[in-house]
């Protein structure tokens, strides 16, 4: 069988419908039932039926990762090999460690649900915000949020590709950088549709409850190592990882790093598990020769098995 990563996509790639090229799979449903009535929400019609709850991270959240965990089940039942490294997008993190069996599907929809909570408690939904700067370097975006944070807090917090940075901090700020970042050669500086300002310091206080909140939750050592945002780098230990989770909320995504870590590990086939094509463009985009599939209907399984 073909060596290959599992890749789990994060907030933004939910949409009405995305489940619809695998519902001829009973396993999609059977999932989705199995986390309403976990957490008491009808996910399936929120998948399916024209609503704004989507949007919402307390809903997004479980959302994703129940979205996920299908699409993995399916693509599990195809007899495939364990990847030989997972890795996810923010909130795809979660994803890949329930993947990975460090915890229960049910510890994960508890434990992100929680997540949301308290991000979206941690700043008024008028007061952070987000920003994607596109066209500069790395370093180029970090100096300028450091000239910018004596007015306030601004900080790089996706490193998503080369030239594909997004920022966070308080909206006033995020809003007044943005021709800054133009003035310095941005191709693009725009406002991203968010309340919650993810990964950086203002998330510092939510952070040290989530730890709190974790401490109660066994882990296990997955079954496939999963590079964590953190420092772009699999962890092993249970504490370590615990210790990963709580330092992701207030700290950069680094997923050029984690990309580039798994490339050099001579593995070229990533899978995108999950809706969405977010994580395929930005594979594309940090190593052209990766050989990218998006998971995201039973025709895209059978494509995979025919590689594999």
């Amino acid at each position: 069988m073909t060596d290959f990563v599992a890749l789990f996509p994060g907030q933004g790639s939910q949409s009405i419908g995305m489940m619809q090229n695998l519902t001829s799979n009973p396993l999609i449903k059977k999932t989705f039932d199995e986390a309403s009535d976990i957490l008491n929400t009808n996910f399936w019609d929120m998948v399916n039926i024209e609503n704004t709850d989507i949007n919402q991270t307390i809903n997004t959240q479980p959302l994703m990762l129940a979205a996920g965990i299908a699409t993995w089940r399916v693509l599990k039942e195809s007899s495939i090999n364990h990847p030989s490294f997972a890795a996810g997008h923010s909130l795809g993190e979660f994803t890949a460690l329930v993947a990975a069996e460090v915890f229960s599907f049910e510890n994960g929809l508890n434990i992100v649900k929680k997540r949301a909570e308290l991000m979206q408690n941690a700043v008024p939904s008028d007061e952070g915000a987000m920003a994607a700067i596109l066209g500069l370097k790395d370093s180029e975006v970090i100096n300028i949020c450091n000239n910018l944070k004596e007015k306030g807090v601004i900080e790089a917090v996706n490193f998503n590709s080369p030239g594909q940075v997004v920022v966070a901090g308080e909206k006033i700020i995020i809003e007044t950088s943005l021709e800054v970042f133009k003035e310095a050669g941005a191709k693009r500086a725009i406002i991203l549709p968010v309340s919650v300002p993810s990964h950086c310091s203002l998330m510092k206080e939510a952070a040290i409850e989530f730890k709190e909140f974790l401490s109660s939750i066994n882990f296990a050592k997955p079954i496939f190592p999963v590079v964590q945002n953190f420092e772009a780098i699999p962890y092993d230990d249970e504490e370590k990882i615990k210790e990963g989770l709580f330092h992701q909320l207030f700290n950069p995504v680094r997923w050029t790093q984690s990309m580039e870590f798994m490339s050099e590990k001579k593995l070229n086939i990533f899978l995108e598990i999950g809706p969405g094509k977010v994580l395929t463009s930005l594979s594309k985009r940090i190593n052209r020769d990766s050989n990218n599939i998006s998971i995201d209907s039973m025709e895209s399984i059978e494509n995979f098995k025919e590689i594999s």
